[in-house]
């Protein structure tokens, strides 16, 4: 009954807030490039404010179809539709077609099955038959990536082929309400990425771990989802796995059907090729690379760190880019680096954990690393007694040695323990200043750390209680540290106007800036650190800056919030994804419960912000706006249809072919009145 109330109260607030969210603003990019750092983060805010959100406040995602845009709901097709669906197809661009970054066959899992494309198409042979995929279904010139550079621009290189292959009938509802059958047709790079390749011509080639941490938190995130059940193989039919051997009975496959299978085992694969690069190749101890990241290292016996820039000298083997050199040009360990990797990290090791104290392991991930089509971890690493873990290459060994590296780093060259929070760098010393962004969005890195290496829920389910809690010295010293930062940032980041600055110099002068960034960081970081200790100050906190940034931000002109009403803002990925997680937050945890009468904090309220922000600023008011570039055809609504337009279902988003950009997010736009 309680889902039910909340939805139709949601239901409610779309119909009375529909001509305030189609005034909008104008959103004009200043900057296409793509930068996975930050977009990725802002995506797997996306995947959590996606259907999850929506599921969570009583929608049936059964009723939601793409192709009956702003139905049942504006808010529910944002949420479970748009937010949901941009989120996967950008990881694919840039996996899958961009060609930005070293192909998987030349990375260190191929090279241990002989390095050649023969070897990593056999590799897909298997993953396809663990989940039962027709491996002749695989997309043609599909170009997985080990890693992806830390910028590139998003235009394709040449044409993109859009002879058409095949054709589909489809009731269609656009955003105007105009209803009508389409006959739709399926171009060729739908199935043949070859002409998706993006252009060369303003690629950084250099290494940043944020960047790999912010593609491995939305492969971990989707794998997750993905192989999360088990399918009946004859039916597809999605089943609850209710033992890790129920994938070798013959009736039973990996996967929550075969194609949402297929991909997270190749996102399982990519992931896993990540963090062998990073345990062998990109370790740091100030001299050079490769310096050894073993299951016990002590920071006070040696610093082995990840450098913030290493440059690529790129070379070609088996006919595909190839790493053949690198070369530290930043040296020192970024915080943004180190929580944006530490997260995912955690996720990888609460997927592939196989550790005998963990009872509570969903048996579908139990039996996607018991041997195949994952290696299984060794008796040691799995054991009771962490003190005995040796380095491996298994999936779990890797996460569990990186994360404990990561964790070790954030409290050791990261943690100011006289003043209790984290500061921005570490180059052979501490810096000292404070970013408001990093120092609250490392409060849910360190929740998700915690809550891995206490085996409760991550993913979906971070905020969920779990029938296991080791209550491990680890995640001991994270609550520690969570309850620190936090009490740093009410004591030290927040003005005297209730709103968040942007950071601290400590035993200096604050930072002069309060903008949109900080804000809404601050409202999801302290939201994770009442989660993770149930401690109410914070949420009060989060409540408290959440009012004063509606009161004070919010511009009327725009129906959206602006660092200065009535003037431009500027808005990154870092800035989409901070108000995506502020608002979900808010709408789970922080909205009015009983007693409670703010306003702002009605989900009503919250709800009608969401779609005002998002068909604002992320869809833009015309396809030449708007921070998506581009959708991909089929699941958020777009369609092929011979001599139309570049906008079918009339949403502002363009197809990839008409602006020749691929579905990610751009760099930097700026947001004003019309």
């Amino acid at each position: 009954m309680k889902k039910q109330k909340l939805s139709l109260a949601i239901s409610a607030a779309m119909l009375l807030s529909a001509t305030a969210a189609q005034a909008g603003p104008q959103v004009e990019v200043l900057d296409k490039r793509a930068l996975p750092a930050g977009s990725f983060l802002a995506y797997t805010e996306f995947e959590l404010s996606g259907e999850p959100l929506a599921e969570s406040l009583g929608l049936d995602l059964d009723v939601l179809d793409p192709d009956q845009v702003n139905q049942p709901t504006a808010f529910d097709y944002s949420a479970g539709i748009e937010s949901y669906e941009y989120s996967e197809e950008a990881m694919y661009a840039l996996n899958y077609q961009s060609q930005s970054g070293p192909h998987l066959a030349n990375g260190p899992l191929n090279k241990q099955r002989g390095g050649d494309l023969g070897a990593l198409g056999q590799r897909f042979m298997e993953l396809a038959d663990s989940v039962k995929y027709p491996a002749e279904e695989i997309p043609l010139n599909l170009y997985p990536i080990s890693l992806p550079y830390q910028a590139a621009l998003p235009e394709f290189a040449g044409p993109v082929d859009t002879s058409v292959v095949n054709g589909d009938e489809v009731e269609h509802l656009d955003s105007n309400g105009k209803a009508r059958t389409l006959n739709t047709k399926i171009p060729a790079y739908y199935r043949d990425y070859a002409s998706l390749a993006w252009t060369d011509s303003q690629t950084e080639k250099v290494i940043n771990p944020a960047a790999i941490g912010g593609i491995l938190l939305k492969e971990v995130m989707w794998s997750q989802d993905f192989l999360g059940g088990m399918h009946v193989i004859d039916s597809d039919e999605e089943v609850e796995a209710s033992a890790s051997t129920q994938d070798q009975d013959g009736v039973h496959a990996l996967g929550v059907s075969a194609v949402d299978g297929m991909n997270g085992v190749i996102l399982t694969e990519m992931s896993l090729d990540k963090l062998l690069i990073l345990q062998d190749q990109l370790g740091f101890d100030g001299n050079k690379l490769g310096a050894a990241i073993t299951p016990d290292y002590d920071p006070s016996k040696g610093v082995v760190w990840f450098p913030h820039q290493v440059a690529v000298s790129e070379g070609t083997a088996n006919g595909v880019k190839a790493i053949d050199g690198l070369k530290v040009t930043d040296a020192s360990s970024s915080l943004r680096d180190t929580w944006l990797l530490l997260w995912p990290v955690s996720e990888y090791f609460a997927f592939s954990d196989q550790r005998e104290a963990n009872s509570g392991q969903n048996p579908a991930f139990a039996a996607v690393f018991d041997g195949a089509p994952f290696a299984a971890a060794p008796k040691a690493n799995v054991d009771a007694d962490i003190s005995n873990d040796v380095k491996a290459d298994d999936a779990f060994s890797v996460a569990s040695n990186l994360a404990g590296m990561l964790f070790k780093n954030l409290d050791a060259l990261h943690f100011n323990r006289s003043v209790g929070t984290l500061v921005d760098s570490y180059n052979g010393k501490q810096s000292q200043h404070v970013t408001t962004y990093d120092a609250a969005y490392s409060l849910v890195a360190l929740s998700i750390f915690q809550r891995s290496q206490d085996a409760l829920p991550v993913g979906y389910a971070s905020a969920e209680g779990g029938d296991v809690d080791l209550k491990s010295a680890q995640g001991k010293r994270a609550l520690e540290m969570i309850r620190a930062q936090a009490n740093f940032i009410l004591a030290n980041l927040i003005g005297d106007n209730g709103l968040a600055i942007d950071g601290t110099t400590l035993g200096g002068k604050a930072d002069q800036g309060q903008s949109l960034d900080a804000q809404f960081a601050v409202v999801r970081g302290l939201t994770a650190a009442f989660l993770a200790t149930e401690d109410s100050q914070y949420r009060d906190a989060a409540r408290k800056l959440y009012l004063a940034v509606d009161e004070q931000l919010f511009d009327k002109a725009i129906d959206t919030w602006a660092q200065k009403p009535g003037q431009a803002t500027e808005h990154t990925p870092w800035t989409a994804a901070a108000i995506s997680a502020g608002l979900r937050e808010a709408m789970l945890h922080l909205k009015n419960e009983e007693g409670e009468n703010a306003a702002a904090l009605e989900l009503e309220t919250l709800a009608q912000r969401y779609v005002s922000w998002f068909k604002g600023v992320i869809n833009g008011s015309s396809t030449d706006q708007g921070m998506q570039l581009a959708e991909w055809l089929g699941d958020s609504g777009e369609q092929y249809v011979d001599g139309e337009g570049e906008d079918i279902d009339a949403d502002n988003v363009p197809k990839v072919t008409s602006n020749n950009t691929a579905m990610v997010m751009a760099a930097k736009v700026r947001v004003s009145a019309k």
